[in-house]
C-alpha cells in the first residue's frame, strides 16, 4: 500500500469528529474573519501568534525570496489548518498566506490551540492526521516537480483543487484562481497553463473559458495515473 493510501485508510480509522464545531464549542465562534479575494492574511517576518482553520474559501501559502522571488508552497480548502509553526515555538512567519477567494479563517491563539491539542483526544488526533497527510502531499508535490512533465503537475494540481481523493464526493467547480498562481504552483509558465488547459478543454477533461469557473471531469484523472 503506498502513502496516499496508507493515509486515507488512517483518516477512516479516526472517529467521527466535527472539527469546526468543536472549535466554535471551545470559545472560537467569534474569531471568525472574513478575508477578500487577494488579501493578505498573514506576512512573511511577522509574529506567530495563532493557528488558522479555513472554514470557506482558499488559502495561498507562498515564499518571498530576498531577490523577490515568489515561490506557491501550497494552497489550502476549507477544513485545512495552516499556521501550525507557531505551535513549534516557531517566532515569526517564514511565508505569507493570500486569499485566493473569499474566505472566512478561523484564528485560534497558540495558547488555546496548545491547551486543546493537550486535553482533548479527539481533537489531537485529527490535528496529527492533518499534520501527517500535509507532510505527505508536500512529499508528493516534490516528487512531481522532479519526475513529471509540467501537463501532469496541473492535471493533479486542478484535482486537488477540486478535492479530488479528500471528499467521497468531491466538487467539480475549481475555486477562480489565476494563472499566475496554477503556474507557480505546476512550476512552469503562464503561456504553458493557458496550453494545457485549452488542450484538457478540447479533450473534454475540463470546461473552461474566461470567464466563468474552471469545471472538473473525472477524465482529467487518466493525465495523471497515465505513465
Amino acid at each position: 500500500m503506498d502513502a496516499r493510501k496508507l493515509s486515507h485508510a488512517a483518516a477512516r480509522t479516526l472517529p467521527a469528529f466535527d472539527t469546526e464545531a468543536f472549535l466554535d464549542s471551545a470559545g472560537n465562534a467569534k474569531n471568525s474573519v472574513t478575508y477578500r479575494r487577494g488579501e493578505r492574511i498573514f506576512t512573511q517576518g511577522e509574529r506567530c501568534e495563532h493557528v488558522l482553520y479555513i472554514r470557506k474559501g482558499g488559502v495561498k501559502l507562498s515564499v518571498l525570496s530576498r531577490t523577490g522571488k515568489e515561490a506557491v508552497v501550497a494552497v489550502l480548502g476549507p477544513g485545512d489548518f495552516f499556521g501550525e509553526g507557531c505551535l513549534a515555538g516557531q517566532p515569526c512567519r517564514i511565508g505569507s498566506a493570500t486569499a485566493i477567494t473569499t474566505s472566512v479563517i478561523l484564528l485560534v491563539s497558540k495558547a488555546k490551540m496548545a491547551r486543546l491539542l493537550h486535553h482533548q483526544h479527539a481533537m489531537s488526533d485529527r490535528f496529527i492526521a492533518h499534520m501527517v497527510a500535509r507532510n505527505i502531499r508536500i512529499e508528493e508535490d516534490l516528487v512531481e516537480q522532479l519526475f513529471n512533465s509540467s501537463e501532469k503537475r496541473l492535471a493533479r494540481a486542478l484535482l486537488r483543487l477540486a478535492c479530488y481523493g479528500k471528499r467521497d464526493r468531491p466538487a467539480r467547480v475549481v475555486p477562480k484562481i489565476s494563472l499566475e498562481i496554477l503556474a507557480h504552483m505546476t512550476g512552469t509558465t503562464r503561456a504553458r497553463v493557458s496550453f494545457f488547459l485549452n488542450k484538457f478543454k478540447k479533450l473534454g477533461f475540463i470546461e473552461y473559458n474566461r470567464t466563468d469557473p474552471l469545471k472538473i471531469n473525472s477524465s482529467l484523472l487518466s493525465v495523471v495515473l497515465h505513465d
